[in-house]
């Protein structure tokens, strides 16, 4: 799994930094004699019930319905590029649901190597299998999300971050080398209950602040060009200044992290969290706790929230050696009762074969 984007924006055509977790959802199964896709879910957060049957699709026969979490999965069985037959599948995550780490990213990416594993149809290119994974996340699960979830649970390498360029749908997957430094992910423990629906409404207002300044995405502008929404209309001009300063902090990230300047990689995810928090205005009190307790510690290279905000998680870029003390400040100076992974940059899915 990965955490979605050490810099990124959740929009339109922009640049954005993710790193494959090894946080992991395993789909076990087989075929069965029936028409029928028999799916268990072992996700402690899932709504009920846990177990869901359909019949194997016929085009456009699947929709969505309940429990919630079976939308992802009939999605991908319905827009999967070959002949799905009947199965029994079990799925097992240590992915946690409604944390920022993009959990249905997993499942659906899961899904649909699974299916090819299973019908042997492994001819889709993989960047047409994660449009494919996020087109079953719109049209099912009903999130309008971005691709940056998909690709890296795609793509994903070890020891590297992969740098997509969401107009282009190209993806540079770019060193981390240090073998020094840890990425924290610290889960909040609060749920994004507003997540899905504050996604929606800032989609929109960048789109409404591209047509304010006659582009056809904010892909396209540039910081001066912004600055005239400032006075006629200053919400847009903070959810424009967001996207226009994020795709730069991106580069720039990108260049740091080719010279080996993590330094200022941790720069730039603070300075990526003060947007988010002050211009994009997703993040919440719990959030800016963590970031600013992480801050608080000699060494930390950088800290900031990620995934769709209100709630969710942390990544924290600091010294191996410091993380002890990162954990203990942090949980010394939240209220809540977070949880704490320390992580490597890992390569995305993969078929295992269980021996006979």
């Amino acid at each position: 799994m990965h955490v979605s984007g050490i810099l990124n924006v959740k929009w339109g055509s922009y640049l954005g930094h993710n790193l494959a977790l090894p946080l992991l959802t395993v789909i076990v199964g087989k075929k069965n004699d029936a028409d029928k896709c028999v799916v268990v879910t072992e996700a402690k957060d899932a709504d009920k019930p846990v177990k869901v049957e359909f019949s194997v699709p016929t085009t456009g026969s699947l929709a969505p319905g309940t429990p919630k979490w079976a939308n992802y999965v009939k999605g991908i069985v319905q827009y999967f590029k070959g002949t799905v037959v009947g199965f029994n599948a079990v799925i097992v995550t240590s992915v946690p649901i409604g944390g920022g780490l993009s959990s249905s990213a997993s499942l659906e990416v899961s899904l649909y190597t699974f299916l090819e594993a299973l019908t042997g149809e492994t001819d889709t290119l993989r960047k047409d299998k994660a449009l494919l994974c996020q087109k079953a996340e719109h049209e099912f699960a009903k999130m309008p999300c971005g691709i940056m979830d998909q690709f890296i649970s795609v793509m994903g390498q070890a020891g590297t971050a992969l740098l997509i360029d969401c107009r282009s749908m190209q993806e540079t997957a770019i060193p981390i080398t240090d073998p020094e430094i840890a990425v924290i992910i610290t889960n909040s423990n609060v749920k994004r209950s507003l997540a899905s629906s504050a996604y929606a409404e800032r989609r929109a207002q960048c789109q409404a602040a591209a047509k304010a300044l006659g582009k056809s995405s904010l892909r396209d502008a540039n910081e001066n060009e912004i600055d005239g929404l400032r006075e006629k209309d200053p919400l847009l001009y903070k959810r424009a200044k967001h996207v226009v300063t994020e795709n730069k902090r991106t580069e720039q990230a990108a260049e740091a992290l080719k010279a080996g300047d993590l330094q200022k990689f941790g720069e730039l995810m603070v300075a990526s969290h003060e947007s988010l928090k002050t211009d994009y205005e997703v993040s919440c009190k719990e959030l800016d706790e963590l970031v600013a307790a992480a801050l608080e510690v000699d060494g930390v290279l950088g800290s900031r929230m990620t995934g769709g905000g209100f709630g969710g998680c942390t990544v924290t870029l600091a010294p191996k050696k410091t993380a002890e003390n990162v954990i203990a400040n942090m949980k010394k100076k939240y209220e809540g009762e977070p949880v704490f992974y320390i992580m490597e940059p890992a390569e995305g899915t993969r078929v295992l074969t269980i021996p006979k």
